[in-house]
């Protein structure tokens, strides 16, 4: 690489001469600029590797100069100067194509020089079009973070570990399923606090006396049952990481006490009298719009700017149907290695609007990797939901039934029913073809009822909500011969979730 050109826009004139001294010693070309003309003769005049602004300038602000630098020179990386105070702008600077931004004052000079040598390496080989792998790509693979190709997510990816290291508040905006506490523990494994805990609370699974004590504590003998002294999670948390994932269930009880905590760094235990200091990363995480919530008054105006220092929001599935496949795929190796995705199923994956996201494609994947006995995951493996869906469906199979010669399907309809109505037929058939046959009956009949209604046709009388719930737990418990861990993971629901379906169902293990 050649000689690095530096430029460093900045009002005060004692910044300037110290960046001049420490990037000159390491062999630098540095060229200072305390305004918007001098720094547009400076772009004009010289082609630079990487340009330091202060976001603060008396005739213009950083946010302008780092559109303007990277209109006339984009291979120019930008580095923001920012006080505390800015640092959200600091974020936006960094999502508008910023490289990274730094905090005055200056603490550490051997990471700034680090940050500007790699800010000019990066910026060097997408010039020569040399793509190396990034920088947050080890992180991601230690945690089991599955980031894909969609420049939405690498985007979000990208900014949540140039903050990472940041000791600053996150929201994580996404739908249900989207993978948010993932995220969390990427964000985690990128800190500081890396080598601490990482202590996940879903404010919206515990009622509100239960969740005041799991996040503060509670002293012997504050209430009926408190037989000693508890810490809570921001005390077993301290200089670690905290995500208080679903924060809009939050009561607004709780929303107070969490605000004192963020404000001050200090909580009390419940029934306690000594406050307790802590040194805590909070990641908070919702699936609703919290600034709905707040013009509903369900949610607390000062919590949420305390939390949305740097908003992160993770986009739906559907918005990334290039990397269903590379997902799909993971998950079936994690279950099982042998197996492979047919073409058929691939199109079938590609095609559904995945309502529940990343953990709806999990579920499916894990029913999918149980229901094949082969070595190749057919259409027919990924339930009548996928197959029933109304996206394409001339070129999605929906049922085996079918007659057509789509070598991914395993039977024909040639004296199907005079066939498959006989026991002994039934009997010699394998677990994995009756599982099939199963799956392709129940798409059959919603195929069925959707045309007779259709028709005008009255379809029999459903059963209730109630009767259809009972009994897909009771499969899915039998299924997994009760193991509650995975009925759960299959169902998509909660472990005590679960343990109050099977004792409102009165369900028994056989």
């Amino acid at each position: 690489m050649s000689q690095i050109k530096v430029l460093i826009i900045d009002d005060e004139a004692d910044v300037c001469t110290f960046f001049r001294r420490l990037l000159s010693r390491k062999g630098y070309v540095v060229v200072t600029a305390t305004n918007e003309p001098e720094a547009m003769l400076a772009l004009e005049e010289n082609s630079f590797n990487v340009a330091m602004v202060d976001l603060k300038l008396p005739d213009t602000d950083g946010l302008t100069l780092l559109q303007m630098i990277k209109a006339r020179q984009p291979a120019c990386e930008v580095i923001l100067m920012t006080g505390y105070s800015t640092i959200k702008t600091a974020v936006t600077a960094v999502q508008l194509g910023a490289y990274e931004y730094l905090e005055k004052p200056f603490d550490d000079i051997n990471e700034i020089e680090t940050l500007i040598e790699r800010a000019a390496t990066h910026g060097f080989n997408l010039l020569q079009g040399r793509h190396d792998k990034e920088e947050w790509s080890e992180v991601a693979q230690a945690v089991g973070f599955q980031v894909g190709s969609a420049p939405s997510m690498r985007r979000l990816v990208s900014l949540a570990f140039k903050i990472a290291n940041k000791n600053i508040n996150v929201l994580i905006q996404g739908k249900t399923g989207t993978g948010k506490e993932v995220l969390a523990r990427f964000i985690h494994a990128a800190s500081g606090r890396a080598d601490q805990a990482f202590i996940p609370v879903n404010c919206g699974a515990l009622p509100e006396n239960l969740l005041e004590s799991e996040l503060f504590g509670h002293e012997k003998g504050s209430y009926t049952g408190a037989s000693q002294t508890r810490r809570g999670i921001f005390e077993l948390a301290n200089h670690g990481t905290l995500l208080l994932d679903e924060i809009g269930d939050a009561s607004p009880q709780i929303q107070v006490k969490l605000l004192r905590v963020l404000e001050t760094g200090e909580f009390m235990r419940v029934g306690g009298e000594k406050p307790i200091k802590t040194d805590v990363r909070v990641i908070a995480a919702t699936n609703v719009d919290l600034e709905e919530a707040i013009r509903e008054k369900t949610f607390r105006e000062d919590l949420y700017y305390r939390l949305n220092v740097v908003r992160l929001e993770i986009p739906p599935l559907r918005s990334r149907a290039d990397d269903i496949p590379m997902l799909a795929e993971h998950f079936v190796r994690l279950l099982n290695p042998d197996l492979r995705l047919s073409q058929g199923a691939v199109r079938l994956l590609r095609d559904y609007g995945w309502p529940g996201n990343i953990r709806e494609l999990a579920n499916v994947m894990r029913r999918a990797v149980v229901m094949c006995n082969g070595d190749t995951i057919m259409p027919n493996h990924l339930g009548s939901t996928l197959l029933n869906t109304p996206a394409d469906s001339a070129k999605t199979p929906s049922s085996p039934l079918r007659n057509n010669q789509d070598p991914d399907l395993p039977f024909s309809t040639d004296g199907f029913w005079e066939h498959y109505a006989k026991a002994d037929v039934l009997g010699k058939m394998s677990a994995g073809e009756l599982k099939q046959m199963l799956q392709s009956l129940h798409g059959l009949e919603t195929s069925l009822l959707s045309v007779m209604r259709a028709k005008g046709l009255v379809p029999p009388a459903q059963r209730g909500l109630k009767d259809t719930e009972e009994e897909t737990i009771k499969k899915a418990l039998e299924h997994c011969r009760w193991n509650i861990t995975e009925t759960a993971k299959v169902l998509g629901i909660g472990r005590n979730t679960l343990y109050r379906k099977i004792k409102q169902f009165n369900l028994l293990n056989s």
